[in-house]
């Protein structure tokens, strides 16, 4: 799996995440490159609304993922202890690809873009990749991979990646 580069050298962490895996009321691991269990993302089955739990490998709950409903544009909410700390919205017109912006409360806000039903895309943070996302890295179906930067929230990019998967699907 390449390693993200922009004039800094090799760096970050890569996780592994099977696209299959992604369905309300499913539970799943996201692995290291390595094969470790590095987060469990646990689906809650019969609510209202998508709602998925973030945790780490011994349970401690990190984010709470929510859909919100009501919303022009379909919209996401990462919670860390009942606070929002990252908003994703699908993007109303995007005519040659897929668009999803990113509030993030107390900081700086960022923005996927590429092929997200394909899962070939980047999230950036000021014209920088903070993560790519990529299916070409293995050869496994079903698979994808996500390159997070050095120096960034890994749980919390792994977080909005899981929105915009949730997001993008088609249907």
């Amino acid at each position: 799996m390449p390693l993200l580069r922009k004039g800094r050298g090799p760096g970050g962490t890569q996780y592994r995440m099977r696209e299959k895996m992604f369905s309300i009321g499913d539970d799943y691991w996201i692995e290291t490159a390595d094969g470790e269990r590095a987060f469990k993302v646990d689906g809650k089955a019969l609510r209202i609304r998508d709602t998925f739990v973030f945790e780490s490998p011994s349970g401690e709950e990190l984010y709470t993922i929510q859909e919100k409903k009501l919303h022009i544009r379909e919209t996401m909410e990462v919670e860390r202890g009942g606070k929002t700390v990252a908003t994703i919205k699908k993007a109303l017109i995007s005519p040659l690809r897929e668009r999803y912006s990113i509030d993030v409360d107390g900081g700086e806000d960022m923005e996927a873009k590429g092929n997200i039903v394909d899962h070939e895309f980047k999230i950036e943070r000021g014209g920088d990749t903070v993560a790519e996302i990529s299916k070409r890295w293995f050869r496994v179906r079903d698979t994808y991979g996500i390159a997070v930067a050095p120096e960034q929230d890994d749980a919390l990019i792994l977080a909005i990646t899981v929105c915009i998967d949730q997001m993008g699907r088609p249907g």
